[in-house]
């Protein structure tokens, strides 16, 4: 295991600077996102558009290691899937194995949800990579159980735990411990009951705890921290408290 961060860790800063700030707070890999906003390194159709531009769109990451990427394709069906299908190809470049997925909102049907799944996997797997989808508050994830029945429906399927989800969630209490074999990436902050996100140390995350249990299903991937900044708190010393903090027990 190793620790990362999230490039979403500094939404306030310019984009050319966000790399620079985590090499700065010794940093050694970072996840990065593909997706349909300012903070993304490309969009989903671009790299569908052009595999070339987008190689080079991922060329300097001054000395980053990717540890994943975020992929959220956009479109109907056969669009979906091409823009997915080409960033496999992307990852598969960058030598990348973990690409990370949101999964359905709540409300959507399970089989469709499944269907879908099982393409991603499939598409994915063509490249080596590996699906981790998110464990999300308003999502089909944010109920471990479902999580789980998800993960044994769709063979080779994993997720990118976030423990947070967990733990201030509607869920909030429930023993997660079933998801962990099927962990392929993960997402880490510190959360109460009532916040999301809070200072380093002031929440219930038993990073210690979450570990030992990762060990025991080999789990040798990146711990992503992934918490934006705090309104009235220094950010950069939180980023160094959490990272340190982790370190220590690595």
């Amino acid at each position: 295991m190793f620790v990362a961060a999230s490039s979403d860790c500094f939404p306030d800063l310019p984009k050319d600077e966000v790399l620079p700030t985590l090499v700065d707070l010794e940093f050694t890999a970072v996840e990065l996102p593909i997706r349909n906003d300012s903070r993304s390194w490309i969009t989903p159709a671009e790299v569908a558009k052009s595999p070339e531009k987008a190689v080079d769109a991922f060329r300097d990451t001054h000395r980053l290691t990717i540890a994943a990427l975020t992929v959220e394709p956009t479109g109907v069906k056969d669009e979906y899937y091409g823009q997915f299908s080409a960033c496999c190809k992307l990852a598969k470049a960058l030598k990348v194995v973990p690409l990370v997925v949101p999964a359905a909102e709540l409300g959507t049907p399970f089989n469709e949800e499944i269907e879908r799944l099982r393409e991603l996997v499939k598409i994915a797997s063509l490249e080596g990579c590996l699906v981790a989808m998110r464990t999300e508050i308003g999502c089909m994830t944010e109920d471990p159980d479902t999580a789980a029945v998800l993960c044994n429906n769709v063979k080779g399927l994993g997720l990118s735990l976030d423990p947070s989800h967990y733990i201030a969630g509607p869920r909030q209490g429930r023993d997660f411990s079933k998801v962990i074999p099927y962990v392929y990436n993960v997402h880490l902050r510190d959360s109460t009951k009532s916040a999301l996100h809070v200072r380093v140390g002031q929440g219930e995350v038993d990073y210690g705890k979450l570990l030992g249990q990762l060990e025991k299903i080999g789990y040798s991937r990146a711990l992503t921290i992934d918490m934006p900044p705090l309104e009235g708190h220094e950010h950069r010393p939180e980023m160094r408290k959490i990272r340190l903090l982790l370190d220590s027990l690595l």
